[in-house]
């Protein structure tokens, strides 16, 4: 959320009923559904049973394209191992990393690394309660700082993620396509409550989870929806793949038992081997991007 629309929240509802065009009734009326649908729709999920803003931070990082059955598996292992923001800071970054396995997109394991080190050193462990403090930090984008500022400490912020999207997209754009986050950003400021937003925007995550379930999602009438690229036998499937294998052993890995494990991951899948060239550039990716140190690596060992 950038500054512009920290702003939202010091406007009136009548200034923000002018700029979106839709009558404060109609907001009021809103929110009545919406509190209504998420006392009817609420999942218990553990993350909501507590007020620590590290628990709640590695939640939200966690639930990003990842399904919600997968990061129940992983998110009280994660906090058993690494049970505090100076905890997590203390890891190393291979253990982070191979802990991270299986919830996909590694880049997130790796900022959640760098933010605990950040606020390790620098805030004596403690998360900061502000939107554009949180955004700040590595990896902590509006909608994770939002969440956190919400959900932790019960404070007003503007929350727009998937589930919102949905549910402001299918409430009140009902006919509309392209619809842009500007307009967004100015409905939700629109409707947000003076208190309780913990609880309101529960609402809002359980009554879009459901319309994802009766309808075709609402979220592609967003200007800004993009449909998650194919993992199987995607760059990234390979990346993962290799990161996988550094990360299993302790021992310096070669070049030529990288490329005879992945080969052969791609041949069990129907797909052609691949080049010496491409493997060492995709390695050279992840040294490049922190993911793996070139002593863990004899990759121009053949």
């Amino acid at each position: 959320m950038t500054k512009k629309h920290q702003k939202l929240l010091e406007l009136s509802k009548e200034e923000l009923s002018l700029q979106t065009g839709f009558p404060i009734t109609q907001a009021k009326q809103f929110n009545e559904l919406l509190f209504s649908k998420g006392q009817e729709l609420y999942r218990d999920l553990p993350w909501r049973n507590t007020r620590d803003p590290y628990a709640i931070w590695i939640s939200e990082v966690m639930l990003q394209q990842t399904q919600v059955s997968r990061v129940l598996e992983r998110w009280e292992t994660w906090l058993e191992l690494f049970p505090t923001v100076d905890a997590l800071a203390s890891a190393s970054q291979a253990e982070v990393l191979q802990l991270w396995q299986g919830l996909g997109y590694n880049r997130r394991a790796l900022m959640l690394k760098r933010a605990a080190d950040y606020i390790s050193e620098h805030t004596s462990g403690k998360m900061p309660d502000e939107v554009l403090e949180l955004e700040a930090l590595p990896g902590i984008g509006p909608a994770t700082a939002a969440g956190i500022v919400a959900f932790a400490y019960d404070k007003p912020s503007l929350y727009l993620e998937t589930n919102v999207r949905s549910v402001l997209l299918h409430e009140f754009f009902t006919d509309q396509d392209q619809v842009s986050d500007e307009e967004l950003y100015q409905v939700l400021a629109l409707c947000l409550p003076q208190d309780n937003y913990r609880s309101y925007y529960y609402a809002f995550l359980d009554y879009g989870a459901h319309l994802k379930l009766i309808m075709p999602n609402p979220s592609r009438r967003s200007k800004h929806h993009a449909t998650q690229s194919k993992f199987e036998g995607s760059h990234r499937q390979k990346r993962s793949f290799l990161l996988k294998q550094i990360l299993s052993t302790s021992e310096e890995i070669s070049f030529s038992e990288l490329a005879y494990s992945l080969n052969t991951f791609e041949r069990e899948h129907d797909r052609e081997s691949l080049s010496d060239e491409y493997i060492k550039e995709i390695l050279d990716e992840l040294i490049r991007e922190g993911f793996v140190k070139k002593s863990n690596l004899n990759y121009l060992s053949k």
